[in-house]
């Protein structure tokens, strides 16, 4: 998808190799310069057209007049003492904000990154939606969140997580080109089954999604187990309610043969009782799925809260009745690390 900035120039990190070769050819220039210019823009990581030193002065000057180079801005970066976590506040270049967080596992980095500037679908426990919705990022947006980690951090990045600010399939154009670049043989060449999707359950996408067959994990944020509970906190549920995202959900493991981690956002009082991890177990009955159980993150706008303790006993709950738990692991918490809770009170 050709993406064209506001003074017309054409964002050459969004273009996939045969739309860069297109360009160069309607440049009246030779086709193999594509292959170097995306080498330079997505192996050497160059931040601007000069670096690109096996290229001609003049064709250079002729690229400078055509693209535009896009790069991120470090507004803060903050640090854990305790686990290695670096969570970043990235400027873009017209001003606005995001976040994305490093995170250090025995296996490897990994990077969680946001795909829109705020989020349109109002959960009700999450810092990202409360700073509102200004637009989606680009596919060369979502992708510099992870040249400038592993440039600023000087970590390798070996895997992706799309769970930062912003809804992933209301983004789905720029996000399914940005998964293309990520994993293109020619670039950064990372498999994408190191790659997960959230989604709150945007139905129509999920099956978008699996018929194209991208090898990613698909993570459901479903956070209750029936319609009631999950309206009141996910707005999205009035759309597409649990039994359509749920059958969305079958075929999208029938097409892509990969199994589904759904998120589960335990909140005090609302969604963590014996009765709800019944009703959570008979839902998920005929999945080959994993349940990911998230302490919900305090944020001083709600009055939502839960701890690692009632994590726990909600995971055994579900262990008894045979499903596949784990509590996510904790990272950041000295820094405030879960998504949204920077940038908005960067913006206040």
């Amino acid at each position: 998808m050709v993406i064209y900035d506001e003074h017309g120039m054409i964002d050459v990190l969004s273009l996939l190799p045969e739309e860069l070769e297109e360009q160069i050819l309607l440049m009246n220039e030779k086709k193999f310069r594509a292959k170097q210019i995306f080498e330079w823009l997505h192996v050497k990581r160059a931040v601007s057209f000069d670096e690109m030193t096996n290229l001609s002065v003049q064709l250079r000057g002729k690229l400078k007049e055509k693209f535009c180079l896009k790069s991120l801005f470090v507004s803060k970066k903050l640090e854990s003492d305790t686990d290695n976590t670096v969570k970043y506040l990235y400027r873009l270049p017209d001003g606005n904000h995001v976040e994305s967080v490093v995170m250090e596992y025995s296996y490897g980095n990994t990077v969680c990154v946001s795909t829109q500037v705020g989020c349109k679908m109002g959960c009700r426990f999450c810092a990202s939606t409360i700073a509102g919705y200004k637009r989606d990022l680009t596919s060369s947006e979502i992708l510099l969140q992870i040249y400038e980690s592993e440039r600023n951090s000087g970590r390798k990045i070996s895997g992706v997580v799309l769970m930062g600010i912003g809804e992933p399939m209301d983004n789905f154009d720029n996000v399914v080109d940005f998964l293309r670049l990520l994993s293109c043989s020619e670039g950064a060449n990372m498999s994408l089954r190191h790659v997960s999707v959230s989604t709150c359950g945007i139905v129509p996408r999920i099956y978008e999604l699996a018929e194209l067959k991208l090898g990613i994990t698909l993570s459901v944020s479903l956070h209750a187990s029936n319609n009631k509970a999950r309206s009141e906190i996910m707005p999205v549920n009035n759309r597409y309610d649990i039994d359509e995202l749920m059958t969305a959900c079958h075929y999208y493991f029938k097409v892509t043969g990969r199994r589904i981690s759904f998120e589960y956002a335990l909140i005090d009082g609302h969604n963590d009782s014996k009765e709800d991890a019944r009703e959570l177990a008979e839902l998920l009955d005929d999945f080959v799925c994993h349940v990911n159980i998230i302490p919900v993150n305090k944020i001083k706008e709600r009055n939502y809260r839960s701890d690692r303790r009632s994590a726990y006993r909600f995971q055994k709950y579900l262990e008894e009745l045979g499903v596949n738990a784990t509590v996510r692991r904790t990272l950041g918490a000295d820094i405030d690390a879960a998504c949204g809770q920077l940038r908005r009170e960067y913006e206040i």
